[in-house]
């Protein structure tokens, strides 16, 4: 699935690691993705947990899309700063999951995020 994500390598990220139920993603901030406060806007904060998210919930096979998620920033981001997602499988329930990924710079949490997955009959159309 990550080889064909064109906005998320449009945005850098690169896939690490991914593994049943898990994956980790990494993200460095450029100077594009910095808001009128001159830290990271939080839109590219959970674009790269999300990424993780559905890399992770898109590792058992059956195509999976997000059902909804929510995040909590824990601090703030700045130009350079090397970000990683790291995404976890809580539990899978019918065609359902919930996944749960933390946003890392070093070991300093930037964010928390939790996702909701829906496995779907078949690719969305493209």
């Amino acid at each position: 699935m990550f080889a064909t994500d064109w906005a998320s390598q449009g945005m850098g990220m690169e896939l690490l690691e991914t593994g049943d139920g898990s994956a980790l993603v990494r993200m460095t901030v450029t100077a594009a993705m910095i808001n009128g406060h001159g830290i990271a806007h939080g839109g590219y904060i959970f674009a790269l947990a999300d990424t993780a998210f559905a890399c992770a919930c898109n590792s058992h096979g059956p195509v999976t899309v997000a059902a909804g998620a929510d995040i909590a920033f824990t601090a703030p981001v700045e130009e350079g700063d090397v970000l990683t997602a790291s995404a976890g499988e809580r539990t899978r329930f019918g065609r359902s999951g919930i996944y749960d990924v933390t946003v890392l710079r070093g070991a300093t949490v930037i964010a928390e995020f939790r996702g909701r997955s829906r496995v779907i009959e078949k690719a969305p159309e493209q």
